[in-house]
């Protein structure tokens, strides 16, 4: 007599248009794959099709944040714990090679031997409003970055009654100067140039105008999220939405100090090796978060009067400054972790 399934584990290989899932159960056996659609109706017929061997409790998901969001959203609504799955390392997949079915199975069985636990974040509040903004804005800035830079160098090589007028101005006077240009419909060198910068000072005025009502806009949220977090010393709006957007709607997600430091990639890495015994800067996990942690460790080791001293203190015992800076960013996540827990919860 077989052995009496007592839990059906789901992994799930996602992509733009479709869903690869296989359902195991306690032990590791396939009991079936399935295909279905990115859509509700598809989402609907996964979990039917799971709950059909037994009872489904826990869901490895692939790309949470990407293609499985939808997934991972509805599953958890229907009671099942979506956990996040890692894709296969090149090891596993040199030795049972590359298929959809194989990677779903694989996300099955890393749930299984607790391989993966990271629970996904679960993008229905204040700080998925604040990460799509944060999105909208930078591709604003790379956007005026690059039309400024267009307008230096159009700048650079045009004629000279062009390159007088605008030379010497910053990029905001240039923009402003040559919109008020009436260049005609002449084909010369001078006319195509002045329509040609005119344009781009057009698109910098408009960037510029955008880039103001989203700041104003992220201010907001981020007051709205964590004020806390803007007293701290060198913590501006952007600085705060770069963490908060690293913590999640569920910052329970991480629920030590130390789980928030390693998702910022500030957690110190063993580099010893003989007699000499030392930590390096951790290069993984969320950039955002560790490029936010440096700023903010930047800003108080020039302005901070303790920070400074701390910096002193650390030099005197032959740390490098590299070093230096990852022990501040290690002390900044400890900090940090505690009050955007505390911040978050009053919105739960």
């Amino acid at each position: 007599m077989s052995e009496p399934i007592t839990e059906v584990i789901v992994g799930v290989d996602t992509h733009a248009e479709i869903h690869v899932a296989v359902a195991i159960d306690h032990v590791g056996r396939v009991l079936g794959e399935l295909e279905i659609p990115t859509t509700r109706r598809g989402y609907r017929q996964l979990c039917t099709w799971a709950r059909q061997f037994g009872d489904v409790r826990r869901a490895g998901v692939e790309g949470t944040g990407t293609y499985g969001a939808g997934l991972a959203a509805f599953m958890a609504a229907d009671g099942i714990e979506v956990i996040e799955v890692n894709r296969p390392n090149r090891q596993h997949r040199r030795r049972h090679g590359k298929s959809d079915p194989t990677d779903a199975h694989a996300a099955a069985k890393a749930v299984l031997s607790g391989e993966a636990t990271a629970t996904p974040k679960a993008r229905d509040g204040i700080v998925e409003s604040i990460r799509v903004t944060q999105v909208v804005r930078r591709s604003a800035i790379k956007a005026r970055t690059q039309a400024t830079l267009q307008i230096r160098d159009l700048v650079l090589t045009a004629p000279d009654a062009i390159r007088d007028d605008l030379r010497d101005l910053k990029a905001p006077q240039r923009a402003e100067r040559a919109t008020r240009w009436r260049p005609g419909d002449d084909t010369d060198p001078v006319s195509a140039t002045r329509r040609a910068i005119r344009s781009l000072a057009k698109r910098w005025l408009e960037l510029t105008a955008e880039i103001d009502r989203l700041d104003s806009e992220l201010d907001r949220l981020v007051h709205l999220a964590t004020p806390t977090l803007l007293d701290e010393f060198g913590v501006g709006p952007d600085v705060a939405a770069k963490l908060i957007v690293a913590a999640g709607d569920n910052p329970g997600r991480c629920a030590t100090e130390a789980s928030f430091a390693a998702l910022c990639g500030v957690s110190p890495i063993p580099a010893s090796s003989g007699k000499t015994t030392r930590h390096r800067l951790n290069r993984g996990s969320d950039r955002q978060a560790n490029n936010a942690l440096w700023t903010v460790a930047l800003v108080r080791l020039a302005h901070h009067p303790e920070t400074k001293t701390y910096a002193a203190r650390r030099t005197a015992e032959s740390l490098s400054r590299t070093e230096i800076m990852r022990c501040l960013k290690r002390a900044l996540a400890r900090r940090f972790h505690r009050i955007l827990l505390d911040d978050l919860a009053r919105l739960t």
